[in-house]
């Protein structure tokens, strides 16, 4: 089917835009819009069916199509606020531009794609990252890439592998990214932890757990923690990386936000030690499309093999359809298009919700500060758990996420919830935070009545 289809629905926007349309206005015939745009009647039925998902006009049986009033757009989307979701903001997803990619890549590659590719990830691929990665400031051969299916997959194999220091226990942030603690259990690994608030890490006690803890590797979110927001100073990561050199300690940067840096200064940990201590992950699924499962990793040569050896025994190979996709993405300037628009988006998505915060939440509660990024984490009062907030909410269908999975066990906190911007609608955060505000105030309150005197019969 032509693109016809999307001049259509272009040209009733306009209409709706400039007020030839109007709430409760019936539309033209499919016939007629096919004789208008000389085109056929599915083109015309298309047009009707993705306006109709964007809720913009809906279909009355054997009576046509007609402009959504302005009441019920209002009620669908007050339907949910969703602080919870992580993926990409549905309404800036490049699905048309990609779609365009699958069809080049399979038009380009033809069989290629449809068989065994190469276990390290297709080179013309790998050489379209290393230029993409040095806009991050990670300058690499592609001969150090591996692709692999998510970021997940990359940390369950390192977590899995031995390294070569011979180490064996894992040290991680507290909170952390709960995938690395499932993998962590899952492979029944010894993992330590080390406090991070937005104040960032005590390195004095980074050096005292390097140094007595038979460390294999230091996973760490550089930029814009999941759960917290928080980033490392230049300085802070330099200084983790010579620690971890003294001690002979590998880091796993996982690098998946990094791309929404406002501050061109800022540098992964990767740009400390290029030579092999510090092994980047970077990940697509949070800033493009979470279905293409493709992210990359940079290894020390020396651990080539081994992780390759790892990778086989977990799936063969990565999609070669992704990755001939996204590398036509990325060749195209498409990427840095859409990375561009979404940079702006999430930057004033997390100003805003912090403006919110800043206005609405009780004074007994704490938030972080990021300055871009997906994730704000609010501590709550000491009378008032995650659960019970997440509980109240659900009700209002305003959801948040209970941070206490992201805690090892002895370091474990019922008190903190966490906010993602990445899905929320901007409209709502406001409303959002209000709600969240309401109900950590009225269980708080609850819990610091005392008592009063029953009688009992």
């Amino acid at each position: 089917m032509s693109s016809k289809y999307i001049e259509i629905m272009e040209e009733i926007k306009l209409q709706l835009e400039n007020g030839s349309l109007i709430a409760g206005s019936k539309l033209p015939s499919i016939r007629q819009l096919s004789e208008h745009f000389s085109c056929s009647k599915n083109t015309v039925i298309k047009a009707y069916v993705e306006l109709e998902k964007e809720h913009l006009i809906y279909s009355v049986p054997k009576s046509g199509y007609f402009v959504v009033n302005e009441y019920q757009i209002e009620a669908k989307e007050n339907e949910v606020i969703d602080f919870l979701s992580a993926g990409p903001d549905k309404h800036v997803m490049p699905y048309l531009d990609f779609q365009h990619c699958m069809n080049q890549a399979i038009e380009q590659y033809k069989e290629e794609l449809f068989t065994y590719s190469d276990q390290q990830g297709s080179f013309t691929l790998r050489v379209q990252l290393v230029k993409y990665l040095q806009n991050l400031q990670v300058f690499t051969k592609p001969e150090r890439l591996v692709v692999v299916s998510g970021s997940q997959q990359a940390l369950n194999l390192l977590v899995a592998m031995p390294f070569p220091n011979g180490k064996n226990n894992i040290l991680i942030e507290q909170p952390s990214y709960f995938g690395i603690i499932e993998s962590i259990n899952l492979h029944q690994a010894t993992a330590f932890g080390i406090e991070l608030s937005m104040d960032g890490i005590d390195l004095d006690h980074l050096e005292y757990i390097f140094r007595n803890n038979d460390i294999k590797f230091f996973y760490i979110i550089p930029r814009f923690h999941n759960p917290l927001g928080h980033s490392y100073t230049n300085r802070e990561k330099q200084k983790i990386v010579e620690l971890a050199e003294k001690y002979d300690v590998y880091i796993v940067e996982d690098d998946f936000l990094g791309d929404l840096d406002p501050d061109a200064k800022s540098d992964p940990l990767f740009a400390f030690e290029p030579s092999g201590r510090v092994i980047y992950i970077k990940s697509f699924s949070k800033i493009f499309l979470p279905g293409l499962r493709i992210a990359t990793v940079i290894l020390p040569t020396l651990m080539m093999n081994n992780f390759l050896r790892y990778k086989f025994s977990s799936d063969f190979n990565s999609s070669a359809l992704s990755q001939g996709a996204l590398e036509i993405y990325l060749k195209s300037g498409m990427f840095n298009s859409h990375l561009k628009k979404i940079k702006e988006i999430y930057y004033t998505k997390m100003n805003h919700l912090q403006d919110a915060c800043e206005e609405l939440l009780p004074a007994n509660t704490h938030y972080s500060k990021p300055s871009s990024g997906f994730y704000l984490s609010i501590s709550l009062p000491e009378n008032v758990t995650a659960k019970q907030v997440v509980h109240m909410l659900h009700e209002e269908n305003i959801y948040v996420d209970d941070a206490s999975r992201m805690f090892l066990p002895e370091y474990k906190k019922d008190n903190l919830i966490r906010l993602s911007i990445s899905q929320v609608e901007m409209r709502k955060i406001k409303t959002g935070v209000e709600r969240l505000a309401y109900s950590i105030s009225l269980i708080d309150s609850r819990k610091n009545q005392k008592p009063s005197n029953l009688f009992l019969f």
